[in-house]
């Protein structure tokens, strides 16, 4: 059982996510090291893949490269909502095998046996191809009580997407390119099983996070929990136990630390209780919550300053006007002049690759 304080624990996390110095060399590294990338379109600074891949290559990040890396190079691919490196595709084929998990999932599938038919025989003759390029032969309509309902090209091309028999090309300006997942994918010469790959997502999951709980609140697509991977911990003044990266306890405690704006979506804050537990951070993304009931801004950025996390930036890009708003900086405590220098660096240098004038 490795004791820690939260110091350390605090530096395990920040190293893991690559939040320190050194920088990583580039995309590949970055996203393999971080096992997975969110891509949420929501653009109020940037798309959330480019904020985070920014957050740690720095200038030389450009979206183009990114681009490359999906579509050309193909080492990297999106599912689930997420990036992730082609060579971790063999951890995630048990899961496409499986789905879908729910009854009305599979009922809806069933249903539609030949409009499915008809997606893949249309993406076999002409893909890749966008979603209005593939006419919906659906019996049965999707039912939802949200924005999908109706949307049945789109709804069963996720699925199929889910499913590992299609999968994203690429993509044209907004709209996403789709074809068959075997002309995207490598084959699979050396399927895992089950248990192997999930012991294995969860060793990779750990070495991302480098210290996490063993069970954690359930999320939708990706879990925060890391099962018996790696090995345990306690952390002073925190209940309950952890696991942590045994690689990690190999490095030296010391920190280069460095500031960074991260993106609401970044997951090194998205585990809420996780950042809670070990930076007394508390932080909800409040872009749905009416303005006059907003406490840090409609897409406040957590601040990280080395291995403590100081505030929260509500700033937000107005290109039109070509200037990156700065509505406020809010600070969790008061901060010294050498925080706020770092803050307002970091701040210029985000503009900066914006394209923006700080404003």
């Amino acid at each position: 059982m490795h004791r820690l304080d939260r110091g350390q624990a605090r530096r395990i996390a920040v190293r893991a996510q690559l939040l320190a110095e050194p920088r990583p060399a580039g995309i590949l590294e970055t996203i393999d090291a971080l096992t997975l990338v969110n891509i949420d379109p929501t653009a109020a600074v940037a798309p959330s893949a480019d904020h985070v891949l920014w957050s740690r290559l720095g200038w030389p990040y450009r979206s183009a490269d990114l681009t490359r890396a999906i579509e050309v190079d193909r080492v990297v691919f999106e599912w689930a909502g997420f990036l992730r490196p082609m060579a971790d595709l063999p951890l995630y084929r048990p899961l496409m095998h499986a789905w879908p998990p729910y009854r009305e999932h599979r009922d809806w599938l069933d249903a539609n046996a030949r409009f499915r038919q008809d997606v893949l025989d249309r993406l076999r003759a002409d893909g890749p191809l966008r979603t209005g390029e593939i006419p919906d032969t659906a019996e049965v309509s999707w039912r939802s009580s949200g924005w999908t309902a109706d949307r049945n090209v789109s709804q069963m091309l996720e699925f199929l997407v889910l499913g590992g028999e299609v999968a994203l090309s690429g993509r044209d300006g907004r709209d996403r390119l789709w074809d068959l997942a075997e002309r995207i994918y490598p084959p699979d010469d050396d399927p895992l099983s089950d248990r192997d790959a999930a012991r294995l997502r969860d060793a990779r999951r750990l070495g991302a996070l480098g210290i996490a709980r063993p069970k954690a609140p359930k999320q939708p697509v990706e879990p925060f929990h890391v099962g018996e991977a790696g090995e345990p911990a306690e952390i002073d003044g925190v209940d309950g136990p952890w696991r942590v990266d045994p690689a990690q306890l190999e490095q030296d405690d010391a920190l280069a630390g460095r500031t960074v704006l991260l993106s609401p979506f970044d997951r090194f804050v998205f585990d809420r209780a996780r950042a809670l537990d070990l930076f007394g951070f508390e932080y909800i993304l409040e872009m749905y919550k009416p303005a006059a009931k907003r406490r840090w801004g409609y897409f406040a950025l957590p601040i990280l300053h080395g291995d403590r996390l100081v505030g929260k930036l509500d700033a937000k890009a107005d290109r039109r006007a070509g200037v990156l708003r700065v509505n406020a900086i809010h600070e969790d405590e008061p901060f010294t002049d050498e925080v706020a220098a770092a803050v307002d660096a970091e701040i210029a240098d985000l503009a900066d690759w914006l394209g923006l004038e700080r404003g």
